[in-house]
């Protein structure tokens, strides 16, 4: 089992940044992949960025690639996503979200762990 809890939300200007961390307890595999995924008011949610946690791959949405970057501390089991350049279409509840997997899945049924979300509010 394990435990995702979010943090680092909030109001920003656009064109501001934001830097969200992702806390897990539990052990988290080689297998396992951290996803982050964001949901605006009455909108779907859809995947933001994901990487693995053994080699460091990582994969964007286009709608944040040269804007938002992910890593991870294995040793300190966080993951953080770093979001620059934000726009006011960037507000979202954004999720954390662990799975195993080998590739990096952009879909929210791959992952079996999720976060409460943290709010980031980008106004104009």
């Amino acid at each position: 089992q394990v435990q995702l809890d979010e943090s680092g939300g909030g109001l920003v200007q656009a064109g501001g940044s934001l830097r969200l961390s992702c806390s897990a307890s539990g052990r988290l595999f080689s297998s396992y992949v951290m996803g982050w995924f964001r949901q605006a008011p009455g909108k779907e949610r859809e995947f933001v960025a994901g990487i693995s946690w053994s080699v460091g791959w990582t994969e964007f949405a286009d709608s944040v690639k040269g804007r938002f970057t992910i890593s991870r501390d294995s040793a300190k089991n966080t993951g953080h996503l770093q979001m620059n350049s934000l726009n006011p279409e960037d507000t979202a509840v954004y999720y954390c979200a662990v799975g195993r997997s080998i590739v990096i899945p952009t879909g929210q049924s791959d992952y079996a762990f999720w976060g409460q979300g943290t709010q980031v509010t980008v106004s104009s």
